[in-house]
This record gives structure tokens, C-alpha cells and sequence, in this order.
């Protein structure tokens, strides 16, 4: 394959995936989506399944769940019918039929303690997370107005060691046009306390507004802006998902705040991907809502 045939094909399945978790609280309509990126039904699906192993629907059913799971937890006055349709359901009784098929319990037992068991297992299978003991209680949010960022970025299916080579690769292209001032962010479409790290989205980005002086193969998308709570935090390799955990599982619920279906994410101060101690310091940004 050629390898502007394979950019193309990569940048049209990162486009798909874009769009569906920027617009999973509404019906999304395929055939307009083919429309706009001038191609196919045929090869959009074939596309798409070839980068994520999944065809578009499944992929939008498995979202519209994973988003709807972490409301359940962190959203606590939102109605089951409120999260249901937040997620994109416009049936209440088809949202608890598919949920009680992926995650054996219906969303009210999910809500009231059910998902308890169902994180633990997956924090449990996860490798890199050590034993120590981490307390996180003694942070304290500060509450800020993010401007939308627009950013170049490396999409990684799962939680897993490629992630380090992802930002090898992104930092090789910052050395190459000897970028000055930059930022580096990482972006969690997905709760990692409640959805297995191989189906979690992991996106790696760099904001610059610095001239690019060499070709850059990297697609852009803009990351929200919004009211966010902003946790300046510092660790070793594997405290991000033991935080990310704390803050959905038990901040958030007794904050008398909640979430939307916006992405997470963290500004680098210390990357522990590119860094020889595999130690970070970064703010985490949770957007929320009253």
C-alpha cells in the first residue's frame, strides 16, 4: 500500500472516531457522514474496521455505554432518562436493555453500587499499577475556563506500552521543527476505572502555535473549551489511572458536582512517557457542570 494511501485511509478512520465521540449524545447519521468526508458507505465502514478492528455501529453502541456507565457513578442528580439521553438513547427501555446486556446489571444496580465489583476487576488486571499506597485526598480542584486548543495528535486503541512510542514519535517531530513553546496533553475519552484498557482511547496531543517547518502527517482536532476542575498532581507510571479513579469514584460524587460527556484531560509539566524515572507532573482538567 502506498503511503499516502495508508495516511489517507488512517486520517479518515481518526475523523470517524472524532466525530462519533464529539457527537454521541445525538442520533448520528452515517450517510451524512459519508457525504461530508466525500467518500463511501462501503469504504468508510471498511476503512474504519480495518484501523479499530470494530464496525462503526458497534463502536457507537460501545461508546454511548461507556459514557452512560461513568454518568451513572459521577452524575448523581441526573435521571437515569436525563443520562440515557445524554448518551444519544431516545428510548429509555432500549438504553436499559443494551446496558443490562453488557454489564449483566441494569443501570439503577449499576448506580447503586454494582459497578463497585466491575472496577475492581479492572483495576486489578492492570500491570502497571504497583501496590503502593496513594492518597489523593488532600487535593483540592481549583475551578477554570478553558479556551478551545487546537491540537496535532496520535490516536492509541487501549492503555498499553505502545503509548510510550506514541509520544516517542510525537516528540521526535517537536525536536524536528525545534518547537520553542509547546504543550504536551493527553486526552481520556474514556473512564479507565470502568472500561478494559484494550477498548479505551488514548489520545496524545501538541499544542503549539509555532510555524511547521517540516510535513506533518499528525490529523487535528480541537480540544473543548469549557468550565473545568483543574488538580495539579505529581506521581509515578501507573498513579494517573489510581487518580483518575479517585476523582469519578469519589471526589466528583461528593462534590455537588457532575460531569458531561467532554473528554478529560492532562497538561504535562513532566511527561512520564519521555521521562528516564517514569515520574509526571501534570494538571488533570475534569470538565463539569451544576
Amino acid at each position: 500500500m502506498k503511503k499516502d494511501t495508508l495516511d489517507r485511509r488512517t486520517k479518515i478512520a481518526n475523523d470517524i472516531m472524532f466525530y462519533i465521540y464529539t457527537h454521541i449524545d445525538i442520533d448520528i447519521d452515517i450517510e451524512g457522514l459519508s457525504y461530508d468526508l466525500g467518500i463511501s458507505k462501503f469504504y468508510m465502514h471498511r476503512v474504519f474496521k480495518e484501523a479499530f478492528g470494530k464496525n462503526i455501529y458497534e463502536s457507537i453502541k460501545s461508546i454511548r455505554l461507556q459514557k452512560a456507565s461513568n454518568l451513572l457513578l459521577t452524575n448523581k442528580l441526573s435521571t437515569i432518562s436525563n443520562i440515557a439521553n445524554m448518551c444519544g438513547y431516545s428510548s429509555q427501555t432500549s438504553f436499559l436493555k443494551v446496558f443490562k446486556q453488557r454489564f449483566q446489571m441494569t443501570p439503577k444496580e449499576w448506580r447503586n453500587g454494582g459497578y463497585k465489583l466491575y472496577s475492581a476487576a479492572i483495576m486489578d488486571s492492570f500491570k502497571q499499577i504497583s501496590d503502593r499506597e496513594v492518597d489523593f485526598t488532600h487535593i483540592e480542584p481549583t475551578i477554570v475556563k478553558m479556551p478551545k486548543m487546537e491540537s496535532y495528535y496520535i490516536r492509541n486503541q487501549g492503555y498499553n506500552k505502545n503509548v510510550k512510542k506514541v509520544w516517542q514519535k510525537l516528540y521526535t517531530w517537536i525536536l524536528g521543527n525545534d518547537f520553542k513553546e509547546y504543550q504536551q496533553i493527553a486526552l481520556y475519552h474514556d473512564n479507565p476505572a470502568i472500561t478494559p484498557h484494550e477498548s479505551c482511547q488514548y489520545i496524545a496531543c501538541v499544542v503549539t502555535s509555532e510555524k511547521i517547518k517540516t510535513h506533518s502527517l499528525f490529523p487535528k482536532f480541537t480540544i473543548s473549551d469549557g468550565i473545568y476542575a483543574k488538580f495539579d498532581i505529581v506521581g509515578e507510571y501507573g498513579d494517573v489511572f489510581r487518580f483518575i479513579h479517585w476523582v469519578y469514584h469519589e471526589w466528583l460524587p461528593a462534590s455537588g458536582y457532575e460531569t458531561t460527556t467532554k473528554p478529560a484531560f492532562s497538561i504535562y509539566k513532566k511527561n512520564h512517557f519521555l521521562s528516564d524515572d517514569q515520574t509526571f507532573e501534570l494538571s488533570f482538567y475534569l470538565s463539569i457542570s451544576i
